[in-house]
């Protein structure tokens, strides 16, 4: 399989030329919107990779979320990750699909770790293509020593106070806030990285309503090494949306179930249902896929 640098090289050289995507992220610039400039290289790249058949299941779950976030309602989307390419073959494909597709897609707010701002210019690039808010995220902290990296914590915490201060003004004006709750793409060699991350627990406790989707097909495959060395293959790509949920219910039950069965960590446990429906959610999106693959 070619790698992605080597599919795409003409297309990842005009994007980083043309890309303004801040490098350096500070407190001031945690919410950025997606570069209109560099946008139409990635959805070119996606056009490249998907095959007839890929698109949108469940579509009028996102139409009903939308109306409630153009209702002034907080609402989440919690998305399955494979690859750095999930965001915009989504983006891509929902604006694929009939009215509100396009509203859906130019509705997302994608929460997205530094990183990906401030360790490869290419990666910046990509992910500066997209309308996003950027977070010092919990693994990124956990490498760091509280004596010899005392400054960068103190960086991070002012990040992420800055963050949620954006958070909470942007989730009731009509946009989708996406989170991977697994904080990072799955790798097959490792578990724990389709782990969902602890914290999401105090999203799901601060909106009011949200969809899960699933993800089956890949044109991006994760590889040990930079994202420039991941394989590219053309694929059906399917996305799969749940129905709309009451966080405030979802959460309720979730912890009910865990103290019932005796869990310490409710909010891991709360973590977990929404991991346990996507997966269930993506075994039966696969065979939904087949069908597509077949024709």
């Amino acid at each position: 399989m070619e790698t992605l640098s080597g599919k795409f090289k003409e297309q990842i050289q005009k994007a980083v030329r043309l890309s303004k995507v801040s490098t350096v992220v500070t407190e001031q610039d945690v919410y950025q919107e997606g570069d209109q400039n560099v946008l139409p290289f990635l959805h070119k790249m996606v056009e490249t990779l998907v095959l007839p058949g890929s698109g949108i299941s469940g579509f009028e779950h996102l139409k009903e979320l939308l109306e409630k976030a153009n209702a002034g309602h907080s609402c989440l989307l919690f998305v399955e990750h494979y690859s750095n390419m999930d965001l915009s073959a989504f983006h891509y494909l929902l604006q694929k699909e009939p009215d509100p597709g396009k509203a859906i897609a130019d509705a997302l707010v994608a929460i997205a770790g530094i990183k990906l701002n401030e360790e490869n210019p290419v990666v910046a690039a990509f992910t500066g293509a997209h309308t996003r808010l950027v977070i010092y995220p919990s693994r990124s902290l956990s490498h760091l020593d509280p004596v010899k990296d005392r400054a960068e914590l103190v960086r991070s915490n002012g990040i992420n106070r800055a963050a949620m201060k954006a958070l909470s003004d942007i989730k009731v004006k009509g946009k989708l806030i996406l989170v991977f709750p697994s904080g990072t793409r799955y790798r097959p060699w490792d578990p724990q990285t389709k782990k969902g991350v602890r914290e999401i627990d105090s999203y799901i406790k601060s909106f009011e309503y949200m969809c899960m989707v699933a993800i089956n097909g890949e044109v991006l495959h994760v590889s040990p090494g930079d994202m420039m060395d991941d394989f590219v293959s053309e694929d059906v790509v399917r996305y799969t949306a749940g129905p709309v949920l009451s966080c405030a219910e979802f959460r309720s039950a979730a912890r009910a179930v865990a103290e019932a069965a005796g869990v310490e960590d409710k909010k891991q446990a709360v973590v977990d249902t929404i991991m346990e429906r996507l997966e269930e959610m993506h075994i039966a999106g696969e065979a939904d896929r087949q069908g597509y693959l077949k024709k």
